[in-house]
C-alpha cells in the first residue's frame, strides 16, 4: 500500500476498502508478533517506524517488511497525541461467521449496537482473558478495528475469535435458547445461567430489541446489588458474567 493511503485507514470506509487497519505502540505490535501462527502472516504486515526506533524493530525479528518514515510523516499515521514512533499496517481477518469453529465448551456473547470504543474495547479484552468465548457483534456497531478499540484491548484483539455484522435474526436461528440481562430476570448464581449457548447486551442507552427474537427462548437474568443505582456499566456487566460463565 502506497502510505497516503495507509494515512487513510483511520476512518472505516478506508478500512474496508483497503483491507488493512493500523496498531500502533510497542505492547500492541509484541502482542501482534504473539499471535502470529506462520511466518506468511508477519510477511504480510508493515512496520512504520522513525529512525530512532528502527532498531528496535529489527531486534524485534517478527518478519515484518520494515519502512523508515520521517517524524512528520509518522504523526500523520499516529492517533495518539504522542506518537511512540512505531505503527503497524495488518490485514484485517476473515470475521465473517463460521459456527464449525466454535470449540465445544464455547459460549457466545452477543453484542447489539454498541458504541463506545472503550466499552468493546474492554469487553474483548476480558473475554480473551477468561477464554472459550466468540464475541459476536451486530451491524451499526463501533469498527472493532477502530484505534481506540484495539487500544483499549491491550492486544486480546489479536486473541478473540470475533464475528461481525449478526444480526438478532441469525441468533434466533442459531441458538436454541439465550439469556439476557434484566433487573427483574434470575439471579445469575444459579446454576442454571450457565446452560446457555449465546448471552445477549444490548446497546449503552437502548438494551437489546428483544421483540425482534425470534425462535428463540429468551431467559432473563440479574446481576444483584445492593446500592442506589439502576444500572452497570456495558463492560462491567459483561465483564461479570465472563467471570460468572467461568467458574
Amino acid at each position: 500500500m502506497k502510505l497516503d493511503d495507509v494515512k487513510k485507514l483511520h476512518q472505516k470506509k478506508y478500512r474496508a476498502k483497503f483491507g488493512h487497519y493500523l496498531v500502533e505502540g510497542e505492547h500492541l505490535i509484541i502482542e501482534l508478533q504473539s499471535a502470529m501462527t506462520s511466518p506468511a502472516g508477519a510477511s504480510g504486515i508493515t512496520l512504520y517506524v522513525t529512525a530512532g526506533r528502527e532498531s528496535w524493530a529489527r531486534e524485534l525479528n517478527a518478519g515484518f517488511h520494515i519502512v523508515v518514515v520521517s517524524d512528520k510523516q509518522m504523526a500523520q499515521l499516529s492517533d495518539t497525541k504522542s506518537p511512540q514512533g512505531v505503527v503497524a499496517c495488518v490485514p484485517l481477518p476473515n470475521l465473517s461467521a463460521d459456527p464449525a469453529q466454535e470449540g465445544p465448551t464455547s459460549r457466545c456473547i452477543f453484542l447489539h449496537e454498541v458504541q463506545d470504543p472503550g466499552n468493546l474495547g474492554t469487553i474483548i479484552r476480558t473475554l480473551a482473558w477468561f477464554g472459550d468465548f466468540r464475541l459476536l457483534l451486530s451491524p451499526n456497531s463501533v469498527d472493532p478495528f477502530n484505534a481506540k478499540v484495539v487500544r483499549a484491548s491491550m492486544g486480546a484483539i489479536f486473541h478473540l475469535p470475533i464475528e461481525l455484522d449478526v444480526t438478532l435474526d441469525t441468533v434466533s436461528q442459531r441458538f436454541e435458547r439465550v439469556a439476557y440481562l434484566d433487573l427483574q430476570g434470575e439471579n445469575i448464581n444459579t446454576p442454571a445461567f450457565a446452560d446457555y449457548g449465546c448471552y445477549l447486551f444490548g446497546n449503552e442507552a437502548r438494551g437489546v430489541p428483544l421483540e425482534r427474537l425470534t425462535g428463540s427462548q429468551a431467559q432473563a437474568f440479574t446481576i444483584p446489588g445492593t446500592g442506589s443505582i439502576d444500572s452497570l456499566n456495558l463492560a462491567s456487566s459483561v465483564g461479570i458474567c465472563a467471570y460468572q460463565l467461568s467458574l
